[in-house]
């Protein structure tokens, strides 16, 4: 009996089966990392260092080695591009495709090129599970020949420890283009800043103003745990960054604490950078209570009182505006994180303000 790989082999995912290849790790030059903190130990990617997540909640420490926002990039004219990827944790979930979860999307002078899509292994026509657990391989072709600006964006919601890549073995390989905003602008929030439930690493909201914009960013999108604590606040406000968004929204537990976290945040992240731009978003999509109207006022009065004290260089996004931006039905999975469309419209939107302030 066959199955749907055997029927349309367009989802059938690509082996590597190369004789002319040569394997490079992607921590060594001419590669270049963006978007986590590397250790000298290269245990894992990490997108905080280790020792300020574990003065995080449990869930945040949990989450910071996943890969959200973490990028290869580099110039080649191999005519294939092959990766390996050793996954310690994986994450499979009801509402976001493996592609986005535990997958690797390849671009290629700035425009979508291919995805490493992760195996399944098929037990009948009626049975099978990803073979996604401790990593894979996989491998992209291209149609010709040539030196290519190449960006691979990681996992969303996976460990990673190790990647390989493996090239032709007389093929060119060199340092990727420069960001023209090298300085990252740094996102803050809950798990729709992690990007879920995007269908691919590269259509989370912060990867799609990255193309647009050509600027650097970390993502620090934490799944249902971004809840704005004193160590987080520290540590982002010792970044070196161009703009701060954040977005917690959701994840604070009730209005109480959004009020009792909001604005410290703020402060802390202001004390140390007197210039920044800051921009205050509220929750993005059509999950709504009671308490919304309570929580736009929050982030609102933040906002306003910066602006009274004389900050000329903070601005704020009602992310109810996104919703109205355009058709709000198409615009998320379960009412709550975003699909594709949902965070092209959340690019729209922060994007703008972001050009705004960068200009």
């Amino acid at each position: 009996m066959k199955n749907i790989m055997e029927v349309d082999k367009n989802f059938k995912h690509q082996s590597i089966d190369k004789t002319d290849i040569k394997l490079y790790d992607v921590r060594k030059e001419p590669f270049k990392i963006y978007g986590c903190y590397l250790e000298e130990s290269g245990e894992k990617f990490r997108r905080v260092p280790e020792n300020v997540a574990k003065n995080m909640n449990d869930c945040a420490y949990f989450l910071h080695t996943c890969t959200a926002g973490v990028r290869v990039r580099f110039k080649t004219d191999s005519q294939y591009v092959a990766l390996k990827a050793v996954m310690p944790t994986v994450s499979l979930m009801p509402a976001m495709a493996v592609t986005g979860s535990c997958g690797f999307d390849l671009y290629a002078d700035g425009h979508y090129f291919n995805t490493f899509v992760p195996p399944i292994k098929y037990e009948d026509r009626f049975r099978a599970t990803y073979d996604v657990y401790g990593g894979y391989e996989s491998i992209i072709n291209f149609p010709d020949r040539k030196m290519r600006d190449i960006i691979i964006n990681f996992p969303l919601y996976s460990d990673v420890s190790d990647v390989i890549l493996g090239l032709q073995e007389d093929a060119k390989l060199l340092e990727g283009n420069k960001y023209t905003y090298e300085k990252p602008i740094v996102f803050y929030g809950s798990s729709i800043t992690e990007g879920g439930s995007a269908s691919r690493p590269g259509n989370s909201y912060e990867a799609v103003i990255s193309r647009r914009l050509d600027s650097n960013y970390l993502n620090l999108g934490f799944s249902g745990s971004a809840v704005a604590e004193k160590t987080i606040a520290e540590y982002i406000s010792n970044l070196d960054m161009s703009v701060f968004v954040y977005d917690y929204d959701h994840n604070s537990p009730n209005p109480e604490h959004y009020k009792k976290t909001h604005k410290p945040m703020f402060d802390i992240i202001r004390e140390k950078n007197p210039d920044l731009p800051v921009i205050m978003v509220t929750r993005p999509n059509t999950c709504q209570s009671e308490q919304i109207e309570e929580r736009i006022k929050i982030a609102y009065e933040t906002y306003e009182t910066a602006l009274k004290n004389g900050d000329k260089n903070v601005y704020f996004i009602n992310g109810q505006d996104i919703l109205n931006y355009s058709d709000p039905d198409m615009m998320t999975v379960d009412g709550c994180h975003p699909n594709d469309f949902g965070f092209w419209c959340m690019a729209e939107v922060i994007g703008k303000k972001i050009k705004e302030v960068l200009k």
